[in-house]
């Protein structure tokens, strides 16, 4: 329980009724009761302002004025509720204490108020740093380095000599440093490359559950600090994500990519490998990358659904484009003999 003064003062803002209001969790504009504080982040919602039954709402100064109830006013509301929601998380930690059912090798290297889940492996020459918190059922593999305050959440694998930063999160059943998909052909049969590098992520870096980020083939896959990423995302050896990039559900980037800082990527985007992106590319949902970015800018490729009648009828008239377009090539020719002629 906070008051909404309270919030204020940590978040750089100002109250317009009660300061002392207390405020015990979040809630949408709709669903929110007493005791409870909403948000307003986009001006569609306005109306609701005046049906809500919340406490207090979170509000830039321009949608004051609509405000039934308690505002608290901040430059951002969207920044706002995240910060709000922070100060008011009850997710608990992914373990307590280390498990007596923990297997911890005797060389391994454990950092000071580390939490270590049940079932979980923890091989030769790891390090985790202070802070550290392993779910269950967890595996470190050989050499790998966890930094302070990480959290893994449970079934997550951290293969050898991975490196993870300070105040990362990683949850449930990702794994981290698998082997890249690396084969020679000779004449029919694939032959194995093992995959040499490591993976390493920065600081501060968020990774979504079921994702897999495999490592490099001799080079090291790198995912640079800041960066979020989403659920159920492959990323491909000696891939390079640069600081700030945002990738959303179920996109793939091949291998040997690098991406630059400060990217976007929506859902089921696929990346071609060895290419470039550029800092500040936004791709839309969908999209096929094949080739490389030069300069920040929305990129999209994906086809928006049409109703199957419609769409059926496209789909047949495509198998005749080029036909199509070589008949307006001649028309065009055709046409320029006939005005020449004039």
């Amino acid at each position: 329980m906070v008051t909404l003064g309270e919030l204020a003062q940590k978040l750089g803002g100002y109250v317009i009724g009660d300061e002392h209001c207390q405020i015990s969790s979040l809630a949408t504009l709709m669903d929110a009761k007493a005791g409870q504080i909403a948000f307003l982040a986009n001006a569609k919602y306005r109306p609701h302002l005046e049906l809500t039954k919340a406490s207090a709402v979170i509000l830039a100064e321009a949608s004051a004025k609509y405000c039934q109830t308690n505002a608290l006013v901040l430059p951002n509301p969207y920044l706002g509720f995240a910060l709000v929601a922070q100060l008011l998380d009850t997710t608990p930690n992914s373990a307590e204490g280390i498990a007596d059912s923990a297997v911890i090798a005797d060389d391994a290297v454990i950092g000071a108020d580390v939490n270590i889940g049940a079932n979980v492996v923890i091989e030769s020459g790891v390090i985790l740093a202070d802070g550290v918190s392993i779910g269950a059922n967890c595996f470190i593999g050989k050499q790998a380095k966890i930094g302070a305050r990480t959290k893994l959440w449970s079934n997550v694998s951290i293969y050898h000599r991975v490196e993870i930063g300070e105040d990362c999160l990683v949850q449930a059943n990702t794994a981290i440093g698998s082997d890249g998909f690396g084969y020679a052909n000779d004449k029919g049969t694939w032959v194995k490359i093992p995959q040499l590098g490591s993976v390493i992520i920065g600081n501060r870096v968020e990774i979504g559950a079921c994702t897999t980020i495999d490592r490099g083939a001799l080079e090291n896959t790198i995912i640079e600090d800041n960066c979020i990423l989403d659920n159920q995302l492959q990323i491909a050896h000696n891939v390079v994500i640069g600081s700030g990039t945002a990738m959303a559900a179920c996109s793939v980037i091949a291998g040997s990519t690098t991406i630059g800082k400060n990217c976007t990527i929506a859902g089921l985007v696929g990346i071609n490998g060895h290419i470039n992106i550029a800092d500040g590319s936004v791709f839309t949902g969908m999209t096929m990358v094949t080739k490389a970015t030069t300069e920040a800018g929305v990129y999209s490729s994906g086809m928006p659904s049409l109703p199957n009648k419609e769409w059926r009828k496209n789909a047949s008239r495509y198998k005749h484009l080029d036909t199509m377009f070589r008949k307006i090539a001649e028309l065009e020719q055709t046409v320029a003999q006939l005005q020449n002629s004039k």
